[in-house]
């Protein structure tokens, strides 16, 4: 039985790793719960929110309802990747500033990494895969040339990015941070994160509701996801893997011309900020981009990337072969 402390406190030492891997596109959550030994738990502990916990507050009472929830282990992992989230979301947005052609180099590398290591644990390839995989890319890939029908700092669509996005939480290797990527909804996410953070600092209540009513929109879309899609999830990945396996690397190859370090803008909007941000752009060669390229550092940021990603199976491996 867990006590107080230490134990909990480093549950959420857990949860800070969670939530910084959350934060970067290409790296999952998930594959650190796996890593640090608490995967299966945080699935059970998720499995377990359901109607029914009314009935068991109503009849066994707090005590036992909080003791079913497991609610202090959750607590103190959600504390953790709060703190993280709300931390290192202020990085990633300066260095996304300073630094574009550099931070989506190294998204870039991630992503091919995770791409290599997912197609590994296909086992046989079938028609059915294969079809799965070009299906997976051709739809990955119309998403990050389609127009947005609405902005991605609408409310419906924050909504359906928390919807989506949540499958990170279910499935180790699948990266939350991608799915808002391949939506186009990355950066209004973590800039809504960086409002909220604004908003305490600065006791200013306006920025504080509007990033609370972003954020409660996407923890609900999250929430309802959770609940729809788990089990639907769980069944494809264990009696359907390849398949499931294959859509997935499909995705995150489709998914590669969204974060292409160099682009061109096509069109722009406004934000919320009265700000000119890029609303759709077009990826272009390096020799093409206005401005420096970067080539040789883009292509060392993309190797590190890469190294990352294989370190993590590298130490996911390792844990499964001594637990």
């Amino acid at each position: 039985m867990r006590k107080l402390f230490p134990d909990y406190l480093l549950i959420t030492l857990k949860g800070i790793a969670m939530g910084a891997a959350d934060v970067v596109p290409g790296v999952s959550g998930g594959t650190i719960a796996f890593i640090s030994g608490i995967y299966q738990e945080l699935i059970d502990s998720i499995n377990n929110i359901n109607p029914s916990i009314f009935k068991t507050l109503k009849e066994s009472g707090l005590k036992v309802t909080w003791a079913k929830l497991n609610g202090n282990f959750l607590t103190a992992l959600l504390l953790g990747i709060g703190l993280s989230i709300i931390t290192f979301s202020k990085v990633i947005t300066h260095l996304l500033e300073e630094q574009p052609i550099l931070v989506w180099s190294f998204f870039f590398g991630l992503v091919l990494a995770s791409i290599s290591l997912i197609w590994k644990e296909i086992t046989h390839w079938k028609l059915r895969s294969i079809s799965a995989l070009l299906i997976g890319i051709l739809i990955s890939y119309f998403i990050t040339i389609a127009r947005p029908i609405h902005s991605p700092e609408s409310y419906p669509y924050i909504f359906l990015s928390g919807f989506l996005a949540i499958i990170a939480m279910i499935l180790p290797g699948v990266s939350g941070a991608f799915i808002l990527l391949l939506m186009g909804s990355y950066q209004t996410v973590i800039g809504t994160i960086n409002q909220f953070r604004e908003g305490i600092t600065k006791m200013n209540t306006e920025l504080l509701s509007e990033a609370l009513l972003k954020i409660g929109t996407f923890a609900l879309g999250a929430i309802l996801g959770l609940k729809l899609f788990s089990k639907v999830l769980h069944w494809m990945f264990y009696h359907h893997k390849n398949t499931t396996l294959a859509v997935l690397i499909g995705f995150m190859i489709g998914s590669l011309n969204k974060i292409w370090p160099w682009k061109t803008t096509l069109e722009t909007r406004i934000n919320s900020h009265g700000e000119t941000v890029p609303f759709i752009e077009k990826s272009i060669l390096p020799n093409n981009f206005e401005g420096d390229p970067k080539i040789f550092t883009a292509i060392l940021f993309m190797i590190l990337g890469f190294i990352l990603i294989f370190g993590l199976e590298k130490l996911a491996t390792k844990f499964g072969k001594t637990n």
